[in-house]
């Protein structure tokens, strides 16, 4: 029999999202044989999904389904990056995008009911991956365009983040480039029309309160030059169109745009777990404080 250590059992708890003293126990019973508790955690996992779901699930993943004008976005989150690398997971992921584009879904709870490709509910297959993986697995946003113009798509390499963007005129490369420039960029804005007065008269406050007394004292038409200057480059940087085209550095997004003939209708950013409070927990510490009671 192997020695049960905090470490075997942390490993353990890593790879199943099963709690420490479930972990425990299996691993005494296997008679410390971690395959064999792994397993064993798996086979009785269905019957505890609920109580999984009170715990945090913070990683996962995104996954695009799209089709012409149609796109659907989704989030599904796990507790550990671990799962969230797993093939089973990412299977299940994808199926969810494309239960989303097929059913037509407009948001989660509707989702949940769609039918995915082998013909089980989203929620029926949600319920399998908690019991295949062990850990509290959600699906959590959905994000469709449904359009008679261009969509551009792109989910980053590490499946973290996720974009759609409507493009009016262009082609279906331009909208790619785009939503390539939306993951990278991160603009909180589309246009600058689209920028709040509340946050235009904010940064105009913070410029004035960092400027020098011999500048603040500088007649009112030359200082309103200079904090229009400064105003301008802020709105540049905080919207789409006033970004460098991360594909053409040398041009905006608004003139790389024009000379297109087209516009940015709408855009959406999906980042994994962004908005979820993660808890930060020194699992080795904790699995042996549990293994002493």
């Amino acid at each position: 029999m192997a020695e049960i250590t905090a470490s075997l059992v942390k490993e353990l708890r890593e790879r199943t999202g099963a709690g420490m003293m479930e972990c425990k126990k299996a691993l005494t019973e296997t008679a410390g044989d971690i395959e064999a508790a792994a397993e064993a955690l798996r086979k009785s996992g269905l019957a505890k999904a609920d109580k999984k779901a009170d715990r945090v699930a913070a990683e996962g993943r995104v996954a695009i389904a799209h089709d012409g004008g149609k796109a659907a976005l989704v989030e599904v989150n796990s507790e550990t990056d671990f799962v969230a690398n797993d093939t089973n997971f990412k299977a299940f992921v994808d199926a969810v995008a494309t239960a989303a584009l097929a059913s037509g879904s407009a948001d989660v709870d509707t989702l949940k009911t769609a039918k995915t490709s082998a013909g089980n509910t989203v929620e029926e297959a949600r319920a399998a991956i908690v019991h295949t993986l062990g850990e509290n697995i959600q699906v959590r946003r959905l994000v469709r365009f449904d359009t008679a113009n261009h969509v551009g798509t792109y989910v980053h390499t590490n499946g973290k983040i996720g974009v759609l963007v409507e493009l009016a005129g262009g082609n279906d490369e331009l909208a790619r480039g785009l939503a390539m420039h939306v993951a990278a960029m991160n603009p909180p804005y589309n246009k600058a029309a689209d920028v709040p007065a509340d946050f235009i008269a904010k940064e105009k406050e913070i410029e004035l309160a960092k400027m020098s007394e011999k500048d603040r004292a500088k007649p009112a038409e030359i200082l309103e030059k200079i904090i229009s200057g400064k105003m301008n480059k802020i709105v540049s940087e905080v919207t789409l169109t006033g970004q460098s085209y991360v594909l053409d550095g040398d041009k905006t997004v608004e003139a790389v745009l024009k000379g297109a003939g087209a516009d940015v209708i709408r855009f959406q950013r999906l980042v994994v777990g962004e908005g979820i409070e993660k808890v930060q927990e020194d699992y080795l510490a904790e699995v042996a404080k549990a293994m002493q009671v």
